[in-house]
Order: C-alpha cells, then sequence, then structure tokens
C-alpha cells in the first residue's frame, strides 16, 4: 500500500469519526467472507459502517478525530455510526450470531474508550426508531383518553334523552 493510499485511508476514517457517535472494535479472526458480507448488510440497514483497516491507520484517524486514543493489536474490524445504540446493537448482534469468530473488544462511545460492557448495554437499549414510537405514543395517550372519555359523555347523555 502507497504513502498516498495510506494518506486517504486515514483521511476519510478521520471524517467518518468525527461524525460518529459510537466505533465498535471487534476481533472478526476466524469470521468468513461471507459472514462478514452478512456483518456489512447488516450494518448498512442499521444507517452504520464497517471497515477492516490496519491498526496504526485506525489510530491515527482517531487521533485526528481528535478521540480518546485506542490501544489496538491483532486482526480488528470497526463498526461506527452516527447514532450510538446502531453501532452497538449491530455489533453485539453479530456476536452474538458468532460468538466462535466474532468478539467485541473494545470501543469508543462519544469521544471516550468503552469497555465490552458499556458496549453490550448500549446495545440492550431501544433504537432511535423505538424510542421516537414510545414518545409518539407517550404524546398520543392524554389526547386518545380524552376522545375516550368524550365519546362515553356523549353515550351517556344519548342514553338519558
Amino acid at each position: 500500500m502507497t504513502k498516498l493510499q495510506k494518506n486517504d485511508i486515514v483521511n476519510v476514517l478521520t471524517e467518518e469519526f468525527k461524525s460518529s457517535q459510537a466505533i465498535v472494535v471487534a476481533n472478526y479472526k476466524g469470521t468468513s467472507h461471507k459472514e462478514l458480507e452478512e456483518l456489512r448488510i447488516a450494518a448498512k440497514e442499521a444507517g452504520a459502517k464497517v471497515q477492516v483497516a490496519k491498526n496504526t491507520l485506525v489510530q491515527i484517524a482517531v487521533k485526528n478525530a481528535e478521540l480518546e486514543e485506542l490501544t489496538l493489536s491483532g486482526t480488528n474490524i470497526f463498526v461506527w455510526a452516527e447514532d450510538q445504540i446502531a453501532a452497538c446493537k449491530v455489533a453485539d448482534k453479530f456476536a452474538s450470531s458468532h460468538k466462535d469468530t466474532f468478539a467485541i473488544k473494545t470501543g469508543i462511545v462519544e469521544g471516550k474508550v468503552a469497555d465490552v460492557a458499556t458496549i453490550n448495554a448500549l446495545a440492550k437499549l431501544p433504537g432511535r426508531e423505538e424510542l421516537l414510537g414510545m414518545l409518539a405514543a407517550t404524546w398520543m395517550a392524554p389526547v386518545a383518553n380524552f376522545t375516550i372519555g368524550l365519546d362515553a359523555l356523549r353515550k351517556q347523555k344519548e342514553e338519558s334523552a
């Protein structure tokens, strides 16, 4: 790989990491190409991105993005997204279905290094869409209850008349 190609990778990763809320680092040694494609498809559907890159290039990109520095070793794959829960969910779900060959090592959440327990805890939280649905249901409950009450009052008035 030429120095120009390395610089391009670092620049792309730096820009991606600046806009992301979470970066998950996982060991993928032994994972087949077909399984990695499944991970990429799942990540794309969730709005996350996946890439295998040299550890030194990623460390430079993390430093350039002004995030807390990671200590990386071995074979690593990186999953990141603007939505921190999405990146954690994608990595956690894939890790649980491929326990033999895929394991979450560490990550960066909101600019700080996070351990596996933190990433797993974030993966268990409801996603953005689920939270918006819950919020809408909460806002609509008083209106729904009010209309049900009005309808019951109308029926009561009709029966008494």
